[in-house]
């Protein structure tokens, strides 16, 4: 526990003394390694701390007090997630590339189906229960420190632990895989855009197949002149659409579905004639593709945002 202000900084350079020699460092194990590293928070009450260009690889976090207010400034590098695919149960697993906690390392690497990459740890890993608070303290710290960027790793960390915590109801893990999976959190537009794509393919495809009438229905009017003369009165009727036959995928008719998918996109009505089945998969893309839409621009913003 510290009383006062306390800064913990690597420095670059090697020391000097004052007739200039470097000062000699043979008896610390940081001299076979560059890095400045700590090795654990366990304990501390980090108040008044400040860690600033330090090596925070196989930190452990967990039991730290205070630690929403620790500071974190400078390159303080954390540990990652195992880069490339690995292959489990000879299913391809790709992890996003994310600055992860040691302790997340441990905990993945005790689990029963454990992909190779996450280095295991002496004793008694860390679930979820307990790196979820961990990850939101990190993330509320670098967000006091107007380094929003920085917190979205922490963030997409924390949101990961809730998922596979055992303490929620099965409705919200489900709500939380379908926010992992269409957009990764809000933090990851290549996904909630890649997802876009193919709901507009998928809406163009089918609109083209069963939504767009086999012809513009015309308009008809009839009436009755009277044999005197006098007033004529017309009633105009429009068939209604018919589905289409023969060849569904001709150019005219993917203008005409590309057009009805972009105005999907932006909840405009397209004015297009269509099916029963057209009017429905119209309805489907305006609820769909606009929320795929929000999350890539949200993920975008998320990360530019300071």
């Amino acid at each position: 526990m510290f009383e006062y202000p306390l800064t913990i900084a690597a420095e670059p350079d090697p020391f000097v003394l004052a007739d200039g020699r470097p000062l000699a460092e043979d008896l610390f194990p940081s001299a076979y390694d560059p890095g400045v590293r700590v090795v654990s928070l366990r304990g501390v009450d980090a108040a008044h701390l400040v860690l600033a260009d330090l090596d925070l690889w196989d930190c452990l976090f967990t039991g730290t007090v205070h630690l929403d207010q620790l500071r974190l400034e400078g390159a303080c590098t954390f540990n990652t997630a195992p880069p490339g695919v690995h292959w489990r149960h000879w299913k391809p697993v790709r992890f996003t590339a994310r600055r992860v906690l040691a302790e997340e390392h441990h905990w993945r690497a005790s689990q029963p189906r454990a992909v190779p990459g996450w280095v295991p740890g002496t004793g008694r890993a860390s679930g979820p229960l307990q790196l979820a608070p961990v990850y939101r303290a990190l993330r509320k710290a670098y967000e006091d420190g107007k380094h929003e960027p920085g917190a979205a790793d922490f963030y997409y960390g924390e949101m990961e632990m809730r998922r596979h915590a055992d303490d929620i109801p099965r409705s919200e893990k489900w709500l939380l895989t379908a926010y992992w999976a269409l957009s990764g959190y809000g933090l990851r537009a290549s996904r909630a855009l890649a997802w876009l794509g193919a709901a507009m393919l998928l809406t163009i495809i089918l609109m083209m197949a069963f939504g767009i009438a086999q012809d513009d229905p015309k308009q008809t009017a009839t009436g009755t002149v009277p044999a005197g003369g006098g007033k004529v009165t017309f009633e105009i009727e429009k068939d209604d659409p018919r589905n289409p036959t023969g060849d569904r995928f001709t150019g005219e008719r993917f203008e005409k579905a590309l057009n009805i998918t972009l105005n999907s996109v932006v909840f405009r009505s397209s004015g297009q004639d269509l099916t029963t089945a057209g009017t429905y998969i119209e309805m489907a893309s305006w609820v769909s593709e606009p929320v795929l839409l929000g999350l890539g621009i949200l993920a975008i913003r998320n990360r530019v945002k300071r």
